[in-house]
């Protein structure tokens, strides 16, 4: 996926504008109707109140939309101004593809870190917030060999399973998410603050709330359909019988992903949930590779859309012993010439292309993709 453009100029005025109707609030399906209609965030705002409410926005929308909220905006602008905060909207071609089809997608995802890391393959490791010292270890232990099979971790940065997950994927040098609660630049717990600092740092922190959101009740079930629907399955280890997870795993279900569940002794209350889930339908885990093998289709889907993104591959480099997986860009070609079957990370793969970390990352996901590159501790091989 190609990096985001430089926040000035056309682009600059994209992003305000999508603010405001980010900052406009209410129901999503409208203002997603609206940009669908007018092509950018700009013309659908300087339509003027009568496209506005033809579009289905209620009467507080089209007020706020008509009166600037100053002190909101100009908050998320200078969130917006670090070179690490992305603003994606609905309108823009590297809105993740599987959040596009879930139910009520975001408007808009205010991102801290890397937004290509949300078209890579993705499981959610979700459970309870006070798990049993196994459950923590099964958490750490599953995340941790997911990761290094390449697949990224996703959870909501909560305490215990959540945690453990984004901690395991970290320790196993792979990619992780978090899809949280609050705005892009809070923490909660504000324990984890350096585990969040640490997640937008090797992969990224999502929210579809604007920056200084604080914490609300009814935000916490709501980002929970972005996480089930951003992941090609959503495992579950330890849940009691009423636990945030499972409406996670609900979620998940209802986009069509796959629900795994961990099973665990009849006398442990944390267990519960889990049984309830494998009662009612969810795929029994006992190891990674149950998973691996559970999500094989979406992952192909997902392989797809990511090639449709970043066009069709290109026929076998001449000289070459492999095939070269790569598009009819000359920029692929360079990146498949610097790859060796020796471990090569990515600050030597940007010394021999003279590509940013950003364009690199992109190809190689392609790459990951497609099978022909295999990723570990940061470094990338031929495979």
């Amino acid at each position: 996926m190609p990096a985001l453009p430089d926040p000035t100029g056309e682009r600059a005025d994209e992003t305000r504008a999508l603010l405001a109707l980010v900052l406009a609030g209410g129901r999503t399906r409208p203002l997603r109707d609206l940009l669908d209609h007018f092509g950018s965030a700009c013309h659908a705002l300087a339509a003027g109140p009568r496209a506005w409410q033809a579009a289905g926005l209620d009467r507080q929308q089209v007020q706020a939309l008509g009166t600037a909220a100053p002190a909101a905006s100009e908050q998320a602008r200078r969130w917006l101004e670090h070179p690490r905060h992305h603003l994606l909207g609905w309108g823009d071609d590297d809105y993740p593809p599987l959040l596009r089809s879930c139910q009520n997608p975001p408007l808009a995802l205010f991102i801290d870190g890397d937004p290509a890391c949300l078209w890579q393959p993705a499981i959610a490791v979700v459970g309870s917030r006070n798990p049993s010292p196994a459950g923590c270890e099964n958490a750490y232990e599953f995340a941790r060999a997911l990761s290094a099979s390449g697949l990224a971790i996703g959870s909501g940065l909560a305490a215990g399973i959540d945690a453990a997950a984004h901690r395991a994927a970290l320790d196993a040098g792979g990619a992780t998410f978090a899809v949280i609660g609050t705005g892009p630049d809070l923490a909660y717990p504000r324990r984890h603050a350096p585990l969040q600092t640490l997640v937008a740092a090797r992969g990224a922190v999502v929210s579809e709330y604007p920056p200084d959101t604080p914490p609300r009740n009814g935000q916490f079930p709501a980002r929970n359909r972005v996480l089930a629907a951003l992941c090609l399955g959503t495992v579950v280890i330890e849940a009691a019988a009423r636990s945030g997870a499972l409406i996670t795993a609900r979620l998940a279900a209802e986009a069509g992903r796959e629900v795994f569940a961990v099973p665990g002794s009849i006398r442990n209350a944390m267990a519960r949930g889990c049984h309830r889930l494998i009662r009612d339908g969810a795929i029994l885990v006992t190891q990674p590779a149950d998973i691996l093998e559970g999500v094989a289709n979406l992952a192909g889907e997902l392989a797809g859309a990511l090639q449709n993104r970043l066009l069709t591959p290109i026929p076998e480099a001449p000289g070459s012993a492999c095939p070269a997986p790569t598009p009819p860009d000359p920029d692929y070609q360079r990146l498949w010439n610097a790859l060796g079957h020796d471990p090569t990370g990515m600050d030597s793969l940007i010394r021999r292309t003279g590509l940013t970390a950003s364009r690199l990352s992109s190809m190689l996901l392609v790459m990951e993709l497609e099978g022909k590159v295999s990723s570990a501790y940061g470094c990338y091989t031929r495979t």
